[in-house]
C-alpha cells in the first residue's frame, strides 16, 4: 500500500495553473522529498493532500483511504506542519502540546513521547518565547506527531535556521521513518538537505512533476565534467552543434555530460574546443548531486536554431 496515491490532481487561481495533472506515489516507510523552487506548487499540493483545498479535479489517497469520500478515516492517521510553527509564545512548550492533546482526546503522557522524540524533553517547561527558531521547529513538529500518526507532513521544515538548526532538523527528520514507524513526505526548495535524508523524491517546476524517482537511481546516471574557459556561451553553442549535451555550470564553466567510465567525450570535447581558439583552464569530473539534476533538468541550457544558446524558462 502507498502512502499517499494521488492521481491527476489539478488546482487552479484563477486562470493560472498552479497544480497540474499531478501524479505521485509515495511509498511507505521512508522519507519522500518533494521539491521545487518557490512558486513551484509545494504547499497548494500539501494543502490538497491535506484536504485544506478542494482540488478543481483528481483524487488523493491517504494510507489506502480515498481523502474526498473518507476524510476522517483518511486523515486519523495522519500529522502536519505546513508553513509557518503558529506556537503561543506566552505558553510552555508543555501547555501548548497540551492544548492539542486534550482536543484529540489523547492521554496526558503522550505530551512527553513527542518531546523525547524531537529532543526536547529537558525544555518542556520553558516559555515557548525563549525558544530558539530551531527548538520552535521541533516543537511544531513535536505536536504534528501528538497521536502517532503513520503519515508526516512537512512543510519546509529547515525554513530559516541556522547551520546547526539544520543539521539537527536534518538527523530527526532521517530517524523519522524508524520512531514514527511510517513515512515523512517533506516538502522543501533545498535540495542538498533532501538529497541528505530523502530516499525518493519529486521535482515539480509550475505545477507539473519534471522529476522524479529513486535518489541513488537518479544520481547513478551519466557523469559530468566541468570545463572552465573563457566564452562559455559561445563555447556550449559549439559543443552543441558538434552532438556534444552540456550545460552552464558556474563562473564561466560548462557541465559536460559523459557515459560513466568514458573520458573519450572529453576529450573530444577539449580537442575541439582549443582546437577552435577557446582558453581551456580545467577538466575535472564532478560529483553528481541533486542540484546538477536541478541544473539540468529546470534550467539547462538551450540552443535554438540560429545556434544560440538561451536558458529553459
Amino acid at each position: 500500500m502507498l502512502a499517499i496515491e494521488a492521481r491527476q490532481l489539478t488546482k487552479h487561481l484563477g486562470d493560472t495553473v498552479i497544480v497540474n495533472m499531478l501524479d505521485l506515489s509515495v511509498p511507505e516507510g521512508s522519507v519522500y522529498g518533494f521539491l521545487g523552487p518557490n512558486g513551484a506548487g509545494k504547499t497548494t499540493t500539501m494543502r490538497l493532500l491535506l484536504g485544506l483545498l478542494r482540488p478543481d479535479s483528481g483524487s488523493v489517497r491517504l494510507l489506502g483511504h480515498d481523502l474526498a469520500r473518507e476524510r476522517r478515516r483518511a486523515l486519523s492517521a495522519v500529522g502536519a506542519f505546513i508553513e509557518s510553527a503558529s506556537l503561543y509564545e506566552h505558553l510552555s512548550a508543555r501547555e501548548n502540546l497540551g492544548l492539542t492533546q486534550r482536543l484529540l482526546g489523547l492521554q496526558p503522557n503522550e505530551i512527553d513521547r513527542v518531546l523525547e522524540v524531537v529532543d526536547l524533553l529537558y525544555a518542556g517547561a520553558k516559555r515557548v518565547r525563549d525558544y530558539s527558531l530551531g527548538m520552535k521547529q521541533r516543537l511544531a513538529l513535536a505536536r504534528a506527531l501528538l497521536g502517532a500518526p503513520r503519515l508526516l507532513l512537512l512543510d519546509e521544515p529547515t525554513n530559516g535556521l541556522d547551520p546547526d538548526g539544520i543539521i539537527a532538523m536534518r538527523a530527526l527528520i532521517r530517524e523519522l521513518p524508524d520512531r514514527i514507524g511510517g513515512t515523512v513526505f517533506v516538502s522543501s526548495h533545498m535540495l542538498s538537505e533532501v538529497e541528505q535524508t530523502a530516499k525518493d523524491v519529486c521535482l515539480i517546476r509550475k505545477g507539473s512533476i519534471v522529476l522524479h524517482g529513486r535518489v541513488s537511481e537518479l544520481l547513478n546516471g551519466d557523469a559530468e565534467v566541468e570545463i572552465a574557459l573563457d566564452q562559455p556561451m559561445t563555447a556550449l553553442a559549439r559543443l552543441a552543434a558538434a552532438g556534444m549535451r552540456a550545460c552552464l555550470g558556474d563562473s564561466d564553466t560548462i557541465r559536460l555530460k559523459c557515459s560513466r567510465g568514458d573520458h573519450s567525450t572529453a576529450i573530444e570535447a577539449n580537442r575541439l574546443l582549443v582546437s577552435e581558439g577557446f582558453a581551456v583552464r580545467s577538466i575535472v569530473p564532478c560529483k553528481r548531486s541533486l542540484e546538477d539534476l536541478y541544473r539540468t533538468t529546470l534550467t539547462a541550457s538551450v540552443v535554438d536554431s540560429h545556434g544560440t544558446p538561451r536558458v529553459a524558462a
